[in-house]
C-alpha cells in the first residue's frame, strides 16, 4: 500500500505547484503560505477526528514532541521559501530543485539516521542531481 500513498503524495505535490501558481498571482507568498497552512491544518485536524485519533495527543512522548515541532518548522519554512520561488519562478524549474529535497534527505538519512548505504542509493542519488542540473539550466 505505501507505493500507492506514495505515488498519490506525488500527484497532489504536483497538482500542489500548479494550482499555487494560479493562486499565488497578485497575493504575497507569505499570506498564500498562510492561507495554505490553514487548510492543512483544518484537513489534518479533521482527518484525526473522523478516525477518533484525538484521545492519543496525550500519548505522545516528549523525544516525540520536540522532534514533531522540529519538523513542523522545517516544514513552515520549507512551505515560505518554497512558495517564494514559485512567486517569482518557474514552476518547470522551481519543482525540480525543490524535490533535490530527496537527495539531501538521503544524506541526512545515511549521516544522522544511519540507514544503509547502498550503491543503488549511491546511483540513484547521482542520477536524480544530474537529472536536477539539466532540468533548471
Amino acid at each position: 500500500m505505501w507505493v500507492l500513498y506514495a505515488l498519490l503524495s506525488a500527484l497532489f505535490a504536483a497538482l500542489t505547484s500548479v494550482l499555487a501558481k494560479i493562486g499565488i498571482e497578485n497575493v504575497n507568498s507569505n499570506l498564500a503560505t498562510a492561507v495554505r497552512t490553514v487548510v492543512v491544518l483544518i484537513m489534518a485536524w479533521g482527518i484525526v477526528f473522523i478516525t477518533g485519533k484525538q484521545s492519543e495527543v496525550a500519548g505522545i512522548g516528549q523525544k516525540s514532541w520536540i522532534f514533531l515541532i522540529l519538523s513542523g518548522c522545517a516544514t513552515g519554512l520549507s512551505w515560505l521559501f518554497y512558495y517564494k520561488a514559485l512567486q517569482t519562478g518557474e514552476v518547470s524549474k522551481v519543482v525540480p530543485i525543490d524535490k533535490f529535497s530527496v537527495v539531501i534527505s538521503m544524506a541526512l538519512a545515511f549521516v544522522l539516521l544511519r540507514e544503509t548505504i547502498d550503491i543503488k542509493s549511491v546511483i540513484g542519488g547521482i542520477l536524480i542531481t544530474i537529472g536536477t542540473f539539466i532540468l533548471v539550466l
